[in-house]
């Protein structure tokens, strides 16, 4: 099974109220609950070919909203209001915000994994590995908090929690951005984003701490090399693995099936080995995916995405073939070029995570990005993107509706994504929720059309072909077909084209995918496959059918392998378009 992924963030999907003001609290702007996102949603999710649930926000972590015995946190290490989902303050906890009886926040948690289960699909959540808030303190399981008995003289101990900043060389004040966080007096420690500074900006990820796993991040990527390998036993491994493990067989005793790990890059590769490993004797099925960049602060001294991969890990973020497919808009690269991130190599083509919105990056309809032509290019980017490779798939809740990011705000500011630091809303999301009718009673014409799309193409990735077939780039026999994505200035063809093969031998399953990545121009043109990629695919019999798979009524097309070679298949695509054909 390819895994298809929707990140649904709880306290945006099923929140209601509508309208709102930047910077609003909870009660002016609204919150969803565990408990709204009901049978009614996930029956909707899960027909849209959904596999797995990235319940997104759901740890307790630091926030200026109280509830009884749990004072608001100071705004010096808070990010906005509602605060980020990414600086934890309890491990063993959930969001207060996200319950119906705040008491009982636990029991509604666990009432709705089962009913993600319920209806097919695996409930993971978030794990931030690499660092958690300043403020944190578990309530739940206090004799497993983090830095209890660390030695908070030296910047590093191997079994240390956190790393800590020399006071010989300070002040003796942990200077914030909005002020000063008392707690730290003199004890100071280094940030998640590795700034060892007693007056982190405001660039800083100032409201975390860094988590140590037993090596001194400053001596750079070899530094794992002399921690414990994968059969280690819990006395041989730093205290931190032991905490952290805890935290894993926790979440997995409540009925979490998978984790989707926050900066997985820069922790280090043998404690994955080492935890992958023991979270997969529990449950063998546990789904493992990486947030990780090649180029950010890793702890891994070749490529950290194969090294993930290596670890144990089910995904991987493919940001490479992500950049790539937003440079087509905001930079110089033509769609000939997306063919070098789907080479067959296992590494990268089975398990990278392929996006084209999450909560870190830019909506696809956000005036701002994408040229400013994202909407209108949607469905031609989600088939040359997802349809192209066969590792997972990931979609972000209002992508299928084509959310622009322009719910009240504060913290995050205008910058064309969803904030996740405040009470806000998803404006055309509430017109599918509907009140949580969950009956999309409010949708335009063009969002429905979206979502129906959305519907029909991510059922398709458990096609033989799409799901475990090989890659064939069409793109290089089309450089001189007339009217294959060329303007006029162009010396070649392929700026806003892309056609490829996907073909799976065991199932003799082929599919043509052909994507009109132009916000403008109807393509009439041919698809040319040459006689090497018929051979490639299995293809023997003179004659030549191709049917729709993305709309089964419309008429088969017809041609000849002679005429494929010599003419090319003649097709016509509406601008932003795509068709997805198998070859039968």
């Amino acid at each position: 099974m390819r895994p298809v992924i929707y990140q649904l963030f709880v306290r945006h999907f099923s929140n209601f109220t509508e309208g709102g003001v930047p910077w609003g609290s909870k009660e002016q702007n609204g919150c969803g609950t565990f408990a709204a996102i009901t049978d009614a949603a996930l029956e909707s999710i899960a027909r849209m070919g959904v596999t797995h649930i990235w319940l997104t926000g759901v740890l307790r972590h630091a926030t200026q909203t109280a509830y009884p015995g749990l004072p608001a946190d100071p705004a010096c290490v808070v990010k906005g209001i509602a605060g980020s989902p990414y600086a934890v303050t309890d491990y063993f906890d959930v969001d207060p915000d996200l319950a119906v009886e705040p008491e009982k926040r636990l029991e509604e948690f666990r009432a709705l994994l089962a009913r993600c289960r319920k209806w097919g699909m695996l409930p993971i959540i978030d794990f931030i590995p690499n660092h958690v808030s300043r403020c944190y303190h578990s309530t739940v399981k206090p004799q497993w908090d983090f830095g209890k008995h660390d030695n908070k003289g030296t910047f590093f101990d191997r079994n240390n929690a956190f790393y800590y900043v020399d006071p010989q060389n300070s002040d003796y004040r942990m200077q914030m951005p909005a002020g000063e966080f008392e707690p730290e007096r003199g004890c100071g420690r280094v940030t998640g984003n590795n700034a060892a500074t007693w007056a982190p900006t405001a660039y800083d990820w100032y409201e975390t701490v860094k988590l140590n796993y037993g090596t001194d991040y400053r001596h750079g990527a070899h530094v794992a090399d002399h921690l414990p390998g994968i059969l280690a036993p819990y006395h041989a491994v730093p205290r931190t693995w032991q905490l952290v493990d805890a935290v894993l067989a926790y979440w997995q005793e409540q009925g979490v099936g998978g984790f989707r790990c926050d900066m997985a890059h820069m922790v280090p590769m043998p404690f994955w080995r080492w935890v992958i490993s023991n979270a997969r004797l529990r449950d063998c099925d546990t789904f493992f995916m990486a947030e990780a960049y090649n180029d950010h602060m890793k702890l891994c001294a070749g490529d950290v995405t194969e090294g993930l991969i290596h670890s144990g890990f089910s995904g991987v973020y493919d940001s490479e073939a992500y950049n790539e497919a937003r440079a087509i808009y905001e930079g110089c690269i033509w769609a000939n070029d997306m063919d070098r991130h789907n080479r067959p190599e296992p590494a990268m083509f089975n398990h990278g995570v392929r996006y084209l919105e999450n909560h870190d990056e830019p909506r696809l309809a956000a005036p701002q990005y994408w040229g400013g032509v994202g909407s209108a290019v949607a469905r031609a980017l989600m088939v040359a993107h997802y349809c192209s490779s066969a590792g997972p798939v990931l979609v972000y809740n209002g992508q299928e509706v084509a959310e622009q990011a322009d719910g009240p705000g504060g913290f995050g500011g205008d910058n064309g994504r969803t904030s996740i630091f405040d009470y806000t809303c998803l404006p055309r999301l509430q017109r599918w929720t509907n009140g949580g009718l969950y009956d999309g009673a409010g949708l335009t014409a063009p969002e429905k059309e979206l979502r129906d799309f959305m519907a029909r193409l991510l059922p398709l990735m458990q096609h033989p072909a799409l799901c475990k077939g090989s890659f064939y780039g069409l793109n290089w026999a089309n450089g001189e077909t007339p009217g294959y994505g060329r303007r006029a200035d162009d010396p070649a063809s392929g700026h806003r084209m892309y056609a490829y093969l996907r073909h799976d031998r065991k199932a003799r399953a082929t599919v043509l995918a052909v994507c009109n990545l132009d916000p403008t121009f109807e393509a009439h043109t041919h698809i040319h496959i040459p006689a090497h990629a018929a051979e490639w695919a299995g293809k023997k019999q003179q004659q030549c059918v191709f049917r729709n798979l993305l709309e089964p009524a419309a008429a088969e097309m017809k041609s000849t392998l002679s005429e494929l070679v010599s003419t090319g298949l003649p097709v016509t695509i509406p601008a932003g378009h795509a068709l997805l054909l198998e070859w039968i």
